[in-house]
């Protein structure tokens, strides 16, 4: 099993950067595995338009260069992890 090779800090509702919050995207070749330690996560897929709602036992895989955006849905405790290969974790269906 790989790690990561970096880590967000864990954010929270109100420290939660509004870049996440607006569409964005990974680089090429860099995978980001959303972990919710606490609370709910709203993960909108902006091609598609799925929304996922993400939670402690229910994180969310970002492909590369795959647009989305996040926000919090209630009190939030969360942190992402970048990965530079495809991390052991199955995509989330969406709700």
């Amino acid at each position: 099993m790989i790690g990561p090779y970096r880590s967000t800090p864990v954010f929270d509702e109100t420290t939660l950067p509004e870049a996440l919050k607006r569409e964005h995207r990974t680089k090429d070749g860099v995978w980001g595995v959303i972990r919710v330690l606490e609370g709910e996560l709203k993960f909108v897929l902006a091609e598609s338009g799925t929304e996922t709602i993400l939670t402690p036992d229910r994180p969310g895989l970002v492909q590369p260069q795959q647009t989305h955006r996040v926000e919090p849905l209630s009190k939030l405790r969360m942190q992402i992890d970048f990965y530079d290969r495809e991390p052991a974790l199955d995509p989330v269906e969406p709700d």
